[in-house]
């Protein structure tokens, strides 16, 4: 049990670099597709459309009025994410089961998310679950990648 307590914020953590790389790439495409928006909008819908797709909604009132009031652009990104994000499929796929299973070993029903990821074509059902270890080497290598993490070779030298 003392194991599963510690794994489980690991794990967590792993998701949260999965989400700031794809808020990057995310905020990147949208400034090329809201070409008159302002930073603070594109910021703004890359969280909401984030916080949708995981189902963790920002409650705090002024994101809440955000997303409300954007819900039809929020909609129509996360339909194109499949045909946008092809290099983020098997990410987004590990970091919304892991999500799950975390969610699941806390008592948190979070089926859902999984299902509607699955109907907007961003879950990869034929994936195998990712096992602790693997996820963990996919988060650090693109963490690495997106200067998310810093690489040991940096720190050791």
């Amino acid at each position: 049990m003392e194991f599963e307590s510690k794994l489980i914020p690991i794990m967590r953590e792993g998701v949260a670099i999965i989400k700031v790389i794809f808020y990057k790439k995310l905020k990147n495409y949208l400034v090329q597709e809201y070409p008159d928006q302002d930073k603070i909008y594109i910021n703004k819908l890359s969280g909401a459309i984030i916080n949708e797709l995981f189902g963790t909604p920002n409650t705090e009132e002024r994101f809440a009025f955000f997303a409300e009031e954007n819900k039809r652009y929020i909609d129509h990104e996360l339909m194109n994410i499949c045909h946008e994000f092809d290099d983020m499929l098997i990410p987004l796929t590990d970091a919304l089961r892991v999500q799950f299973l975390c969610d699941h070993q806390e008592g948190v029903k979070s089926a859902s998310i999984l299902t509607r990821a699955q109907e907007l074509n961003i879950l990869l059902v034929d994936r195998e679950v990712p096992l602790p270890s693997n996820f963990m080497k996919l988060v650090r290598e693109l963490g690495y990648e997106f200067n998310i993490l810093v690489s040991r070779e940096v720190v050791e030298n």
